[in-house]
C-alpha cells in the first residue's frame, strides 16, 4: 500500500487539505493515537478503514473539535493553517433525532438555531422535501422518531447532514443500518450530492470503501502510529466486479488482518 494523490487542482481557502499532525490521544489508559500524521484530501472521499476499536471515531470526533485540547495532543488544521470551526457537518453512528419533532422537523432543527443566531441564510423547506423524497421518505414527513424503522432514522439523520451544505463532512457508518439494495442507493445519492466536498468516512467494509473512496486509509493497532493508504486508479461510484477492486479487497483484508483493536 502506498502514498499518492491523483487529479487535485487548485483549492479554495474552504477546500484545501486537512493535515493531522503529531497527534496523540490516550483512552481508558490506552494509548490509541501516538504521534499520528495524515494528509485528507480536499474535495475527496477520504474513507477510514479499521479493526473495531482501533480508534477511528475517535479520530473523526477531534476533526470535528468535540474532543477537549486537554485529551489530545497535536493539531488537526487546514493546510493554510485555518481551522475547521463552521465549516464541518457530522453525521454520528447515533442518529441523534429528537422524539418529539417530525422527521421534516429534525432535517429543519438547525433552522431554529439560525433563527436565535439573527442567520438570514435558513435552509429552504422545499429543498428539504425534495431531498428527503429522493431518500424514500417522502411520504413519512409527518412521523416521528418512534415510529421509523431503524434505516428510516438513517436516512433521517443523513438527510440532516447533507442539507447542512458544508465543506467538509464527516460520515461515521452512515449506511450500516440499511438493506443492502437501499444502501447501495443511499450511497450512490450521498456520492451525487457531496459533489465536490471534502468527506472523511467511517466504514468497517472494505467493499464500501472500495466502490465510494478516492483515499482509502487503513488505521493499524492497538497504538496507531500511521496509516496505510490506497488510492485506486479508477474513479467512484466503482463496479465492484472490477477486476482492480477485487485485488484491492484481498489487500485490505489482509492489511485489516494483521491490525489489532479493541471494542469500540
Amino acid at each position: 500500500m502506498h502514498n499518492q494523490r491523483h487529479g487535485l487542482g487548485e483549492t479554495s481557502p474552504n477546500h484545501e487539505d486537512i493535515e493531522v499532525k503529531s497527534f496523540s490521544l490516550t483512552f481508558d489508559n490506552r494509548q490509541v493515537f501516538n504521534d499520528f500524521n495524515l494528509t485528507l484530501f480536499a474535495d475527496k472521499w477520504n474513507i477510514l478503514l479499521g479493526r473495531s476499536g482501533v480508534g477511528k471515531s475517535s479520530l473523526l470526533k477531534a476533526i470535528a473539535g468535540l474532543l477537549s485540547v486537554e485529551s489530545f495532543k497535536g493539531d488537526i488544521k487546514q493546510a493554510n493553517g485555518n481551522d475547521l470551526n463552521g465549516k464541518i457537518s457530522w453525521m454520528t453512528q447515533d442518529d441523534l433525532l429528537l422524539p418529539w419533532l417530525s422527521i421534516l422537523d429534525n432535517v429543519l432543527i438547525s433552522n431554529r438555531l439560525r433563527s436565535v443566531r439573527k442567520s438570514k441564510v435558513l435552509i429552504p423547506k422545499e429543498k428539504a422535501i425534495s431531498l428527503l423524497d429522493q431518500l424514500g421518505l417522502g411520504e413519512s414527513l409527518h412521523l416521528k422518531p418512534s415510529a421509523l424503522s431503524g434505516g428510516m432514522r438513517q436516512r433521517t439523520a443523513l438527510a440532516r447532514t447533507l442539507l447542512e451544505n458544508r465543506p467538509i463532512v464527516l460520515l461515521d457508518e452512515p449506511f450500516s443500518a440499511l438493506d443492502a439494495i437501499t444502501r447501495g442507493e443511499m450511497q450512490e445519492l450521498t456520492y451525487k450530492y457531496l459533489n465536490n466536498k471534502t468527506v472523511i468516512m467511517i466504514t468497517h467494509d472494505p467493499l464500501e470503501a472500495l466502490r465510494l473512496a478516492h483515499h482509502i486509509f487503513v488505521l493499524n493497532g492497538p497504538t496507531v502510529h500511521k496509516a496505510s493508504s490506497l488510492t485506486p486508479v479508477s474513479s467512484p461510484i466503482r463496479d465492484l466486479n472490477n477486476s482492480e477492486i477485487i485485488c484491492h479487497y484481498e489487500e485490505l483484508i489482509t492489511e485489516l488482518s494483521n491490525s489489532k483493536g479493541l471494542n469500540e
